[in-house]
């Protein structure tokens, strides 16, 4: 959606549009393998359901890292991504060092990603230290996944010089798992995603745990590290793991009118059972989650919602 030419041509955001014809929006997701693709898709039924004069359409991505420059450059409306990513980002650190994008707004926090670190019984890998030395898909280019893996794998004292990397989207990753292509790979994903769902199916898995020490020290590079724990039997075999687990944050361009941020939050939370049905993940997207997991402001249209309903905001949310 072109902001400046619906403000050129004097439209007034905030009245009801039946008149004028749908305005299509974008929504950033990633691969068809993770759970941002069928989130996006859910939220696009929603914004098609309950937001006037919009049309919504869930766009396959690179995901996290890609997705903020698609914000940054308006190609596309909304996107979802990693917490961490989000805020590099905003920050103009990590991956974004010398391109701060400050104009990154978050509208909510959806769910937390599970960082699952995959590879199949008689692998010989039952340890982060066995990569070393291993064939590892860090994620596809452009994605929150292999930011994670890097953050993980250096604070951990690995590094790509350690490794024989590879770079491959989720159901890539699966796929050359279970052919022998590859000897462990990385998911930073909300439990449960389709694609280890359909490994484990037809292959004994194995998600690497991680230690104390380990999440402590990746905790210390990444503060918006969290412990969370890959509940026994969520994929064929597996038992309780302990892993690392990272907010996925629905981000927007402060450039979005009010009027639009607004609509969008007040009918994705007035709706969330459509989320609900659509992906599990959807259990953890709430008013409560978004207060304390998003790592940057939230847009002027989301805390007027907010503030609606009784929430207190937080001062670091505010812009």
């Amino acid at each position: 959606m072109k902001f400046a030419n619906l403000l050129a041509a004097g439209v007034l955001l905030a009245a009801p549009l039946p008149a004028l014809a749908q305005e299509q929006l974008s929504i950033a997701t990633g691969g068809t393998g993770g759970v941002y693709y069928p989130m996006g898709g859910g939220l696009a039924e929603v914004i098609n359901n309950h937001v006037e004069g919009y049309a919504a359409t869930a766009e396959v991505t690179g995901a996290s890292v890609e997705n903020m420059g698609l914000i940054a450059t308006g190609d596309a409306d909304l996107a979802l991504a990693l917490g961490d990513t989000v805020q590099q980002a905003y920050t103009g650190t990590g991956r974004f060092e010398g391109q701060q994008l400050d104009m990154i707004r978050g509208l909510a926090s959806m769910y937390a990603n599970m960082v699952q670190i995959v590879t199949l019984e008689g692998s010989g890998i039952s340890t982060l230290e066995d990569l070393v030395g291993k064939r590892v898909s860090v994620g596809a280019p452009g994605s929150g996944t292999e930011v994670n893996a890097q953050e993980i794998l250096n604070a951990n004292g690995i590094t790509y010089d350690d490794i024989d990397e590879q770079r491959l989207n989720f159901n890539e990753t699966a796929d050359a798992l279970a052919n022998g292509d590859i000897d462990a790979g990385f998911w930073s994903v909300g439990a449960p995603t389709s694609s280890i769902l359909n490994l484990a199916t037809t292959n004994d898995i194995i998600v690497i745990e991680l230690t104390d020490a380990q999440i402590e020290a990746a905790q210390e590079m990444v503060p918006i590290f969290a412990r969370t724990t890959l509940a026994e039997g969520v994929y064929n075999g597996v038992p309780a793991t302990t892993v690392i687990g990272v907010p996925n944050v629905l981000a927007v361009s402060s450039e979005m009118p009010e009027e639009l941020a607004y609509g969008i939050t007040r009918a994705m939370f007035e709706n969330i059972a459509d989320l609900q049905a659509v992906h599990p993940a959807a259990n953890q997207t709430t008013v409560e989650f978004t207060m304390v997991a998003t790592p940057v402001p939230l847009h002027p249209g989301a805390i007027r919602y907010y503030e609606e309903i009784g929430v207190t905001i937080p001062d670091n949310l505010r812009p």
